[in-house]
């Protein structure tokens, strides 16, 4: 999927091309987003920069996701970007521009700020499971690689059963931010063939491996993704990990 198996969180309104391009020598991917595409989750995040949150509302969405993705795409880690819709067409199409850009097209079904669940997206997505299956599905389609970033610890939500379902559905990817839940990590990874990435707290060797003996294929770093001292630890650590695990 990628390497080294470090991946740089989506962190709204700061994860550009730039901010990837200065974590380059760390990681394996970057989440670039999230990224408001369709007139709902658009208006919500409007209200959320009105309440001094910082989003990406750029004109034209949509040419904003292409334009960044181009401006990685000669970079040595792989490029992904995380997108909120409350409508499926929008998928379709950032999904279109992804295979152009050999992209990772990640659907958001995480936030969990009320303006984007009202509006359909975040936890809303989470909690409709079938809603969410038909947007893998539709990415899917486009021949793109798909993952889903998902939260444990959402009132109501099987996370491992809903795992499943979109993997089914055309999940390659499930990106857990495993809150304050890290074993539903394992459970996730039991649950599917998808390629499993852990979020929460990744600064160091021991958090490192605490996820990927949980049974995570990779681990994301969020808010100190810009800082190398971090992504350094966080790289050496997982290589390791993995230059000593049994399947090499």
């Amino acid at each position: 999927m990628f390497s080294p198996r470090v991946a740089l969180a989506s962190l709204s309104g700061r994860s550009d091309a730039e901010w990837a391009r200065n974590a380059e020598p760390f990681v394996g991917t970057a989440f670039l987003g999230g990224v408001a595409i369709d007139g709902a989750t658009r208006e919500a995040a409007r209200d959320l920069v009105a309440r001094d949150r910082s989003e990406f509302l750029p004109p034209d969405p949509l040419a904003f996701v292409d334009d960044q993705l181009a401006a990685v795409e000669d970079a040595s880690l792989r490029a992904g970007v995380n997108v909120r819709s409350a409508t499926v067409d929008p998928i379709r199409r950032a999904a279109s521009i992804c295979v152009a850009h050999d992209a990772i097209l990640e659907i958001n079904a995480h936030c969990r700020q009320a303006e984007l669940v009202a509006a359909g997206t975040g936890h809303a997505l989470l909690r409709d499971a079938d809603r969410l299956a038909r947007y893998v599905a539709t990415a899917a389609e486009t021949g793109a690689t798909v993952s889903v970033k998902v939260r444990t610890e959402v009132e109501g939500v099987d996370l491992p059963a809903t795992a499943r379902q979109i993997d089914d559905a055309g999940a390659d990817v499930i990106h857990v931010d495993a809150m304050d839940s890290e074993p539903v990590v394992g459970d996730v990874a039991e649950a599917t063939d998808a390629f499993v990435i852990a979020n929460n707290e990744v600064r160091d060797r021991e958090s490192v491996h605490e996820y990927l003996s949980d049974g995570a294929d990779a681990v994301s770093v969020g808010r100190p993704s810009d800082d190398p001292r971090v992504l350094r630890r966080v790289r050496d650590a997982t290589r390791a990990w993995f230059e000593r695990a049994p399947d090499g």
